[in-house]
């Protein structure tokens, strides 16, 4: 089953957040990899790797 979308969101502005507090350096890569059936894979890389499946329709995300 596909992840939310806003699952996505959640995660991408916990690491934003986390790093800036962060008194170092820090980096974020975001991947999109075409998946079958209308789907996509993102993968976030930020020290490790979160990987979410979600559904590429429009009509899915929200604002």
């Amino acid at each position: 089953m596909a992840d939310c979308h806003e699952d996505v969101k959640k995660r991408m502005n916990a690491l934003y957040n986390m790093l800036m507090e962060h008194d170092g350096f820090g980096e974020i890569r975001i991947d999109f990899k075409i998946l079958r059936k209308g789907q996509k894979e993102v993968i976030i890389h930020c020290g490790k790797q979160y990987r979410y499946v979600v559904d590429s329709s429009m009509r899915c995300l929200k604002n």
